[in-house]
C-alpha cells in the first residue's frame, strides 16, 4: 500500500492540533466535506485512499511531516511568513463564502 494513503485518525487529530486547524479548515484545504473528516476522526468510517491522500497533502502543504513512526511534526515555525500568508488568504475566502 502506498504510504500516501496511510493515515490514522490519531495522526489527523495530532496534525490538526499542531496547526491549530478546526475540522472545517482541514476539509477546505483537502477539498473534502467536514463530515468526511469527522467520520474518519471518530472512527465511523475509513475514507477512500484518494481522500486520505488529499488530507495528507493538505497537511504536507502546511508544513507537516509524518515521521517513520507516523508522528506528525511541523517543519516550520508558526511565525513563518509563508504559513501566515496562507492563513490570511484562507480567512479572506472564508468570509466571502
Amino acid at each position: 500500500m502506498d504510504s500516501r494513503t496511510v493515515l490514522s485518525a490519531d495522526q489527523v487529530r495530532a496534525a490538526r492540533a499542531l496547526l491549530n486547524w478546526p475540522r472545517v479548515r482541514l476539509a477546505a484545504k483537502a477539498n473534502l466535506s467536514e463530515m468526511v473528516i469527522s467520520a474518519f476522526e471518530n472512527g465511523y468510517r475509513k475514507p477512500r485512499p484518494h481522500n486520505i491522500a488529499a488530507i495528507r497533502k493538505a497537511f504536507e502543504d502546511a508544513g507537516i511531516v509524518f515521521t517513520v513512526q507516523g508522528t506528525p511534526s511541523l517543519t516550520r515555525s508558526e511565525g513563518d511568513s509563508g504559513l501566515a500568508a496562507n492563513n490570511r488568504r484562507w480567512r479572506g475566502r472564508e468570509k466571502k463564502g
